[in-house]
């Protein structure tokens, strides 16, 4: 048996020195469908296309939408990887409940083993699947963000949690705040394990193209009709509780302004009986979900973009780079964490007390009203965003580490 072991130590150990050799990554999602994809969804798919472009062979495993399973290729600027969508019973406590997820992970692994299996927490299934794969696989761990609302369920959870953190090969943030913010990420985490890598995005489809372009002049037209400004504020976002859109809208009691309210989910009928309740309805459009190739028209409309979240669920954001990608200042919360870090009061936009509508008013108001200092702002945002967060650096960083394991 031992010598079996060594052989298959040593064809490995070969196998990984050949130059021709192809990393192979599984990365291991939670959805892919409109209602419950939020910022996690969206960078992976970033991650995912950035390393396929630099010859990564990824595989991206989500539970699907259906109880049967997905197989296909996604096409990126140069290359393509495959997705894999799982049949899914459905979710329960925002969890998609797929057993066939874990199934087509060891398949998949059985198949052709993978050299790494990157998780994206929190997400308990992806614990569940780094349990049942080999252990031979090296693991690395992005963590988003701590599980907030599920206090019962955390209490039974977080000594497994912090178990697989510690027997990770890596645990990567997007920002230093991540580490300093969570409770927790064990504090016994040794310091070579700690990775940060900076979300990234090619912010190469925000610029306006003749049909952005004449989306965007509609949505400005539009906006002269409902506030004497014609000023318009952008938020996007899935309708949960941790986005704090119904701060937002409270505050539009006091802002001459349109506020453009993009994005679907379960509380969007209760934003929309509040802002009827509370006589601002006519400021505020509800778009629905907005197609990513007209998200450019939006975010060059707007004067201002705002990111209310009043709960450390929303640790990026990676909406409030896209605006400051377009040269616009942002509106966030002091979170503390990593939204705080990626929007800097002062230099990028301005950060107000969490679940403060007064002092959110005055925060957009001040920048509505001040055409120097939103100007210096959005362009420091976008210098910022652009040199701070590329989705080649990103996908280099990863490769790098994973090469390191």
């Amino acid at each position: 048996m031992l010598s079996d072991f060594y052989f298959l130590r040593q064809k490995y150990l070969l196998k990984s020195n050949s130059s021709s050799k192809q990393l192979r990554v599984l990365q291991f999602g939670r959805f892919n469908n409109a209602e419950q994809n939020g910022g996690v969804e969206r960078h992976m798919k970033l991650l995912c296309s950035g390393l396929a472009d630099l010859d990564v062979d990824v595989t991206y495993l989500v539970a699907g939408d259906s109880g049967r399973t997905k197989d296909s290729q996604v096409y990126t600027a140069t290359n393509s990887y495959r997705m894999v969508e799982a049949a899914t019973l459905g979710t329960f406590f925002s969890t998609a409940i797929s057993p066939m997820q874990v199934i087509k992970a060891m398949r998949m692994h059985r198949q052709q083993p993978f050299d790494v299996v990157h998780l994206h927490f929190p997400n308990p299934l992806a614990h569940l699947a780094s349990f049942l794969l080999p252990a031979n696989i090296k693991r690395v761990i992005t963590w988003h963000s701590d599980i907030i609302r599920q206090k019962r369920l955390l209490a039974m959870y977080l000594p497994f949690l912090r178990r697989i953190a510690l027997r990770a090969d890596a645990l990567v943030a997007a920002t230093p705040a991540h580490f300093t913010s969570s409770t927790q990420i064990p504090i016994s985490l040794p310091p070579a394990k700690r990775h940060v890598i900076p979300y990234g995005r090619d912010f190469s489809d925000l610029t306006l193209t003749t049909a952005t372009a004449e989306l965007c002049a509609s949505i400005k037209t539009k906006a002269k009709s409902v506030s004497t400004s014609g000023h318009i504020i952008f938020a996007l976002g899935r309708h949960v509780y941790y986005k704090g859109f119904d701060v937002l809208i409270a505050a539009m009691q006091h802002i001459d302004a349109q506020l453009i309210l993009g994005g679907d989910g379960p509380l969007k009928a209760e934003l929309q009986q509040q802002a009827d309740h509370l006589g601002v309805a006519h400021k505020v459009i509800f778009t629905g979900s907005i197609p990513e190739a007209e998200l450019a028209a939006y975010f060059n409309a707007c004067d201002v973009f705002c990111l209310p979240s009043v709960e450390q669920s929303e640790a990026f954001g990676l909406v409030q780079l896209e605006a400051m990608a377009c040269g616009k200042p942002v509106v966030c919360t002091q979170l503390n964490n990593g939204v705080n870090v990626v929007n800097q009061a002062g230099v990028t936009g301005l950060a107000v007390p969490v679940r403060d509508a007064p002092a959110l008013a005055e925060a957009l108001n001040t920048l509505l009203n001040d055409d120097a200092l939103r100007s210096k702002l959005g362009q420091q945002a976008k210098t910022h965003a652009i040199s701070g967060y590329s989705l080649t650096a990103m996908s280099n960083s990863h490769i790098a580490l994973y090469a390191s394991l």
